[in-house]
């Protein structure tokens, strides 16, 4: 039971690492920058409708101011046609009594409506300010956000760069130049015993050889031993030779 639970844990864990990997900051800062500006023009699309129902409303208070005067003065006809003798009083008030009834009806509605009128423009004004606001903060989020993203690209690189320096340093690289310093160094020392060996097993004719090959011309050795004052008093040298001989290339 406890190897389930253990087993359930490490899934859990994975699955929340996975989606912490999905989750990538900028992209959903963007997606939210997206969405405000979703919610703006359905702002926008309210506050179009808010103001033609002020729009309306007001239109229509001022029918209703219009009706009532309409009315009024139909009803003031009336009696001034009774007044004439052209109407039968009682029909006379009658009918204005109507009119001023109707009258009543649209001052009662031209009131209504006036409040309403102050209602929907207050409420516009509100939502514009609320607009106004939403729109400043887009673009400042915008703004912060390019910010954000460009600075996020020099952080990026520079990590991956700091990363592969960090990796260089620590890693294999330092150790294969110590190697090949090793080989280096072992290459150079055996080649320097080679040639000692090399020095050793050579022949004496290759050592008398190589004597001879840098003994300087006989010549100008009896001239610089003569120089020396080295030469012997009876004609003879150091070493008991002919120096005629010597120049004639034998005994």
């Amino acid at each position: 039971m406890n190897f389930l639970k253990r087993l359930f844990n490490l899934g859990v864990a994975e699955a929340n690492d996975a989606l912490d990997k999905l989750e990538d900051p900028i992209k959903m800062t963007e997606q939210g920058i997206r969405d405000l500006k979703e919610d703006l023009n359905k702002s926008l699309q309210g506050l179009a409708e808010l103001k033609a129902l002020a729009i309306r409303a007001k239109r229509d208070q001022a029918n209703a101011v219009q009706q009532s005067r309409d009315s009024e003065q139909k009803a003031v006809m009336l009696l001034q046609r009774a007044a004439a003798g052209q109407l039968a009083q009682s029909e006379a008030d009658r009918l204005a009594s109507e009119m001023l009834r109707k009258k009543q009806e649209s001052d009662n509605q031209a009131n209504y409506l006036g409040q309403e009128v102050i209602k929907h423009e207050e409420s516009v004004a509100k939502m514009s300010q609320a607009i106004q606001t939403l729109k400043s903060k887009i673009s400042a989020y915008e703004n912060e956000a390019r910010t954000l993203k460009a600075r996020a690209k020099v952080s990026a690189a520079t990590k991956k760069i700091n990363k592969q320096l960090s990796q260089i340093d620590s890693s294999s690289t330092v150790a294969m130049l110590e190697r090949m310093k090793e080989k280096v160094a072992q290459d150079e020392a055996l080649a320097e015993s080679y040639s000692e060996i090399n020095n050793e097993t050579k022949s004496v004719d290759d050592e008398v050889n190589k004597v001879l090959s840098s003994t300087p011309d006989a010549s100008a050795l009896l001239e610089l031993k003569s120089k020396l004052g080295l030469l012997g008093t009876g004609g003879g040298n150091a070493g008991g030779q002919n120096p005629n001989l010597l120049n004639n290339g034998g005994i």
